[in-house]
């Protein structure tokens, strides 16, 4: 079963169904989060303007997506297929781009996973080519998932970029001045996006920032603290799949559809069992605050 149909199958809810709220409000943090980033790293690196392209890229999937919902005047912009394979295009493209470029680090690392001890740099070739892609595809998918409550994504991703930024410190300086910039971004963008919002970030934003964390784990090899900082976004992600598989072998078994959750992704299920808003919103922070240090810890004993 193909990603995009899992993800249509359930139809998670996501803030473009909230009516009378502006959307695309990416538009406003992700340029800023750039921008910083560019000014900082004094353009003078290649991981960075690449991992800015991709960002960018991705953004602008999530831009067409969130511009044809608006003339269509309802939640589905881009056929679930198409976004999902202009996702992975972007992130073939971007691993061939990584596997051409030269890039100076402090060792040979280049298409290496970086683990801690005893695994230490484990070389995966071209293999790493395909983890790069899919890398690319879940995150974007994860945040755009969590982008359902007042707050939610872009709180979570704050947290991850501010782990991964640790992780990845002592590799690319570049790169980690980039993820504390999409933080800080995320966190002005938190001021119009609490709850109630005023402004949703729409795919604009959610698939730019997952499009932005999956290249400082992409250009470092630091997948491990990647998937750590962004556990939020995994178990959306998972709790989507879970559902619809589950829901698919007990049609076949018994004739009817039963649900592991009230409704995925998971923030919805525990919506439906009387959790306010707020308080799952600052759980999730709560959880990714420990996740973001749990995964700057993993990176620094991982160099």
């Amino acid at each position: 079963m193909k990603i995009h149909q899992i993800l249509r199958e359930e139809g998670p809810r996501t803030h473009s169904s909230k009516k009378g709220t502006p959307t695309m409000g990416g538009l406003f943090f992700i340029p800023i989060g750039i921008a910083v980033a560019s000014k900082m790293s004094n353009y003078n690196s290649w991981l960075v303007y690449g991992s800015i392209l991709a960002t960018l890229a991705f953004a602008a999937i999530g831009l067409i997506d969130d511009l044809l919902s608006c003339i269509k005047g309802h939640n589905y912009g881009l056929p679930g297929w198409i976004k999902f394979s202009l996702q992975v295009a972007v992130g073939a493209y971007f691993s061939f781009w990584l596997d051409s470029v030269h890039t100076s680090m402090p060792y040979d690392m280049k298409l290496s996973v970086q683990l801690p001890q005893p695994f230490g740099h484990v070389y995966l070739g071209k293999y790493y080519l395909a983890l790069t892609t899919f890398c690319f595809a879940s995150m974007g998918n994860g945040v755009n998932l969590t982008d359902g409550l007042d707050g939610l994504a872009g709180g979570v991703a704050a947290w991850a970029f501010i782990g991964m930024s640790i992780a990845i410190l002592a590799i690319s300086p570049d790169l980690a001045i980039l993820g504390a910039s999409m933080a800080g971004a995320c966190v002005g963008f938190l001021f119009h996006n609490r709850y109630k919002a005023s402004i949703f970030m729409g795919d604009t934003g959610s698939l730019g920032l997952g499009g932005a964390l999956a290249t400082m784990a992409c250009c470092t090899g630091m997948f491990l603290p990647l998937f750590i900082s962004s556990g939020v976004f995994v178990m959306e992600v998972l709790s989507v799949i879970l559902q619809v598989l589950f829901m698919k072998v007990t049609g076949k078994l018994f004739g009817v559809r039963r649900r592991i959750f009230r409704m995925s992704p998971i923030h919805h299920h525990f919506e439906l069992c009387g959790y306010k808003e707020p308080v799952i919103v600052a759980s999730a922070y709560f959880i990714s605050c420990i996740l973001a240090l749990i995964a700057g810890y993993i990176g620094i004993i991982s160099t």
